[in-house]
């Protein structure tokens, strides 16, 4: 194995190994693992043994899932033409040996039914012991506690993502016979294009689950699992108890209850006290990606480091705030480093999305599990926001009454919140300015982040709303009074992107807008990656810029960028203007390589669950026949 990329990678299979055998078949050359892999199905595990080049001595065993999502294209095999110089492939496997089935269920058929057949014993015996040796709170949450690890394919490291591979605890939400849901920081899960499993603390089994909603703001993600998947660990696992009021505050009493990342599924607790609630204040990184914003979050006196997740509960194990994990950056003189802390979020945004998932809010249908379910929207004000002291307000000329007034409303907190930026492309981008502080929205005092949330939320279930909130604000010493839109957006994350010419573009993401800037030319495309050797890399297309236009076609998104490029000629000379994050504009051309770098895009289907890549250049396809047809008559 000269590369490994990303299922042998996600093996732990190193590059530059030997493969002996694979799917307990021998393996002398490439016909032979053609041929095993031919044999299998999307989603099947299969054992693979190989020897490390330097230690031929001592063979070494991994299990390897075939690829179940279709990220990737089907098995293709190159062989260079002494006529052209040319590597030119075909298909490896025909497409109904392994497109055929899409999905792992006869794995997961196998496993219900060897746990099936000592359901009431095993469910017993580990009810027994779950209940020993454990605080109240610990017996209490264990059911419903999980560990998750999170792999990304390279080709789907979108939104600024920093990393391929992630871990992190979560807390089961809702149990049923049909739908299974998870809550789980966006440092875990960030990005919907990954593979999960799912291990579940209070019975041995791992299974996969799948992203099914991920905040636009704050740092929590739903993940949805098969509840039939588990078997005899049905009548074990359960979801947890909720409960939002009354809120936590500093000095009251929590358990820290969570799974920490050593690699054990053994549940630790401990008694700790609040010390501090406040909000968060995390700093753009040099690459735009998910950071937590417009949160007030929980600091424990005592817990048990960075690598350990999980929930804060009450004495009875009832979650009152999810433990978790948040990513940022640290800058140096010349580098940057990431940073990873815990912090405690309040469980009440959590049971909000919950509420809409059980009742069938109106949204998006997706399917799960096989069953059409309605994805909630999540009604915002595209704004960052930070609080200020009344003190200081008050020396910036805010009035003494609105003082008073903010003061009753919220004597603990006695503060103003301010606008630090608005999102680029919101309905608020044109009305509010940095600096400006809210005092009121429907003429109700604004003292905190929830009252912004709940305002928005009352929009949802008013019958004669148009969307748009009241709002006085406090600009360079006036009170100014506003009608401002709030924005609706969905909980699926980036589901679309297209590989040109080596570099990665999606339409801009959360992060990225979240900086108050895009090209005033209709937005453009977003370069999120490149790859080695392409040509983006060769010509200089780098990451970190919009595409606006290419041969002098404007590219305002994605739609309009494939309608672009997806006639031109391999070969060709291509002018792209390009603006970079700090607003400088530029120009280079590129020539398009076809044959090795074919244009393609990757989506998903929320009707059928499924990703899709398709290849979108005419003229590769067209290239493609015809190279395969001179190399055919040379030979």
């Amino acid at each position: 194995m000269v590369l490994h990329r990303y299922m042998l990678s996600r093996a732990s299979v190193p590059q530059h190994s030997i493969i002996k055998k694979f799917a307990g078949e021998d393996i002398a050359h490439l016909g032979d693992l053609i041929s095993a892999i031919s044999k299998l199905s999307r989603g099947a595990k299969v054992p693979l043994e190989y020897v490390i080049y330097n230690d031929r001595h001592r063979n070494k065993t991994a299990v390897v899932t075939i690829d179940q999502h279709g990220w990737y294209a089907s098995p293709q095999l190159y062989t260079r033409s002494d006529a052209n110089g040319l590597w030119t492939a075909k298909l490896a496997i025909p497409l109904e040996s392994v497109i055929g089935t899409l999905s792992s269920s006869g794995d997961l058929d196998d496993i219900k039914g060897v746990l099936s057949q000592s359901a009431s014993l095993e469910g017993s015996d580990l009810a027994r012991t779950i209940s020993s040796n454990s605080s109240l709170a610990e017996q209490a949450i264990e059911p419903s506690l999980v560990m998750l690890e999170v792999d990304v394919p390279p080709m789907c490291m979108l939104d600024g993502l920093h990393a391929k591979f992630f871990a992190g605890a979560g807390v089961i939400i809702h149990h049923s016979d049909t739908l299974g849901l998870i809550a789980v920081d966006k440092n875990t899960v960030i990005v919907p294009a990954c593979d999960i499993m799912i291990s579940f603390a209070a019975y041995p089994i791992e299974i996969p689950g799948e992203v099914v909603f991920l905040h636009p703001v704050h740092n929590f993600a739903f993940v949805a699992y098969d509840p039939s998947a588990l078997g005899a660990g049905a009548s074990v696992v359960r979801a947890s108890k909720l409960l939002a009021e009354p809120a936590l505050h500093r000095g009251d009493s929590v358990y820290l209850v969570g799974l920490g990342l050593d690699g054990n599924l053994q549940v630790t607790s401990r008694k700790s006290i609040i010390r501090s609630c406040k909000a968060v204040d995390i700093r753009s990184g040099d690459c735009p990606r998910y950071r937590a914003i417009n949160m007030e979050v929980l600091e424990l006196e005592s817990d048990f480091g960075s690598q350990f997740s999980g929930v804060l509960t009450d004495d009875q194990g009832r979650v009152q705030a999810l433990w978790a994990s948040v990513s940022s950056q640290i800058f140096g003189s010349s580098i940057s480093e990431d940073d990873q802390f815990v912090i405690g979020i309040p469980i009440y945004p959590i049971i909000q999305i919950l509420q809409k998932f059980i009742s069938g809010a109106p949204g998006q249908f997706r399917l799960i599990n096989g069953i059409r379910r309605p994805m909630p929207y999540v009604r915002l004000l595209e704004v960052e926001l930070y609080p200020t002291l009344l003190s200081k307000a008050r020396n910036s000329g805010l009035n003494g009454s609105w003082v008073q007034a903010l003061a009753k409303k919220d004597p603990m907190r006695r503060q103003v919140l301010q606008i630090k930026c608005c999102f680029a492309g919101s309905k608020a981008e044109n009305l509010l300015e940095d600096g400006d502080m809210i005092l009121a929205i429907n003429k109700e005092p604004i003292t905190c982040f929830l009252d912004i949330e709940n305002a928005c939320q009352k929009l949802d279930h008013s019958i004669d709303s148009d969307g748009m909130l009241d709002m006085t604000i406090f600009r360079q010493g006036k009170e100014i009074d506003l009608i401002v839109g709030t924005d609706v957006r969905d909980g699926n994350g980036s589901t679309r992107m297209v590989n040109w010419c080596g570099c990665i573009v999606q339409n801009p993401y959360p992060a990225l807008r979240g900086l108050g800037f895009l090209p005033a030319e209709g937005h453009g495309v977003y370069v999120v990656r490149w790859s080695r050797g392409s040509p983006a890399h060769r010509y200089g297309l780098s990451a970190l810029q919009w595409i606006i236009e290419v041969n002098d076609q404007p590219t305002p998104d994605l739609g309009s960028f494939i309608e672009v490029v997806k006639g031109l000629e391999d070969g060709q000379f291509v002018r792209v203007r390009t603006i970079q994050l700090d607003g400088k504009p530029r120009f280079l051309a590129l020539k398009q390589d076809l044959h090795y770098w074919p244009t393609w895009e990757l989506s998903f289907d929320p009707e059928t669950a499924t990703w899709h890549r398709n290849n979108i250049s005419i003229a590769a396809e067209r290239h493609a026949i015809e190279i395969t047809a001179r190399t055919s008559a040379g030979a």
